[in-house]
């Protein structure tokens, strides 16, 4: 229970002020620090590296998995390319880049 002011020493009272005045100082030194530029700047940028970080984490795992389902298509399990697929897939490559080719000299002239 709280001393009321009458039963308290003035060396007592002089003791409270002086902890409420530390409290206080670190109070406002935290608050500081808080809001000071630098302090926002780096919790600003330590938020985006995170996000940017699981970003690039999610992609890398997806186009893993990509790859991973890409070679499954055209190789066996035993590691041998399947050319019933890798030819039509390839032929199709071949026409599409003709096609750019073909478009991009009629663009020029």
């Amino acid at each position: 229970m709280a001393e009321t002011s009458d039963t308290r020493t003035p060396a007592q009272i002089e003791a409270d002020i002086k902890r409420r005045r530390e409290t206080l100082a670190e109070t406002l030194d935290e608050i500081g620090v808080r809001v000071h530029p630098a302090t926002i700047v780096g919790d600003a940028k330590a938020k985006v590296v995170a996000q940017v970080d699981h970003t690039v984490g999610r992609a890398y795992v997806s186009a893993n998995r990509v790859v991973s389902e890409v070679k499954a298509q055209l190789v066996s399990e035993e590691g041998a390319p399947r050319l019933e697929r890798i030819v039509p897939v390839a032929l199709v490559v071949v026409g599409v880049v003709g096609l750019f080719a073909v478009s991009s000299r009629r663009r020029k002239h």
